[in-house]
């Protein structure tokens, strides 16, 4: 069930969403080298759905994540576990920061690490969260 809100609402939520999940996930990709991470990112990604949610209501926000917001909450402790697994395995202190290096084709390598698993649990983990509130909160006002 649509909103009854403005035309340019609904308008700015569609131009304005895919340029704030793009910057969340560039806040970050930066963040465990430099003022970011996986909290602001999540911050603003889910700043991005929830003015869909305002714009277009909490059925169409549903449809378009298509999962339960509660199971990215669950995918985001399950990173922030797994972040923790190789430091373990290494025999070193928990959470001690490990990196690994993916050659590519041409020459060009990936690097990954143990810090870039646990921020993108805590993204996970904070979009969920705050996108269960508002679900919940916006359905409990239409009861």
């Amino acid at each position: 069930m649509m909103n009854s809100n403005t035309v340019i609402l609904r308008t700015a939520a569609m131009y304005l969403m895919p340029l704030q999940l793009l910057f969340s996930i560039f806040l970050l990709l930066r963040g465990h080298d430099e003022p970011g991470g996986g909290f602001i990112g999540g911050l603003v990604a889910a700043g991005a759905f929830v003015l869909f949610a305002f714009s277009y209501g909490s059925d169409a926000l549903r449809s378009l994540i298509r999962l339960d917001p509660r199971d990215l909450l669950g995918a985001g402790l399950l990173f922030g576990l797994a972040s923790a697994i190789p430091s373990l395995l290494r025999g070193e202190p928990l959470l001690t920061a490990q990196w690994w290096t993916i050659a590519l084709p041409g020459d060009a390598e990936l690097k990954l690490s143990s810090p870039l698993i646990f921020d993108i649990g805590v993204y996970l983990a904070v979009v969920g969260t705050i996108l269960t509130f508002v679900i919940q909160l916006m359905e409990a006002e239409h009861e």
